[in-house]
């Protein structure tokens, strides 16, 4: 699994990536009491976009990512959990890393709902560090944001 490159999504990739992100967020659906944004996002148009990197044959993981002036936003990270603990999410993690500074950018931010408190335990064994807790419409977020130079 750790030689499994991580590519560029295309057109025929859409319905695979809306299954992944919808099994990896559906559990939190109960938790947060509403869908969870990425599950409301246009995959289509995000992968359109060159947004959307993969991993896996088939897809098991993959990430949501947009350049901005001075940072790399990582919009979503998901991974089937029929694969959690394999690996997938870290290999990912490291991904979106190289992405940034292949694109000179450097840092990398990312949000996760407060609610989801996992993702609390994992982004700064990573090297994110806590930024702020907002409220940004009906979502309580915890940002981050990982330094790279």
């Amino acid at each position: 699994m750790a030689d499994e490159e991580i590519r560029l999504a295309g057109a025929v990739d859409v319905p695979v990536v809306a299954g992944v992100i919808d099994a990896a967020f559906r559990p939190y659906i109960e938790r947060i009491g509403r869908v969870p944004q990425p599950m409301e996002e246009d995959h289509a148009a995000n992968v359109a976009a060159g947004k959307v990197f993969v991993t896996g044959d088939p897809v098991t993981g993959l990430v949501v990512v947009e350049a901005f002036e001075d940072h790399l936003f990582l919009d979503t990270i998901a991974v089937h959990p029929t694969t959690h603990g394999g690996g997938v999410g870290r290999r990912l993690l490291r991904f979106v890393d190289a992405h940034a500074r292949a694109l000179g950018l450097p840092e990398v931010r990312l949000c996760t709902n407060a609610l989801m408190w996992e993702n609390q335990k994992i982004y700064p064994r990573y090297g994110y560090e806590l930024v702020e807790r907002r409220v940004d419409g009906p979502y309580d977020r915890v940002h981050y944001r990982k330094r790279l130079f």
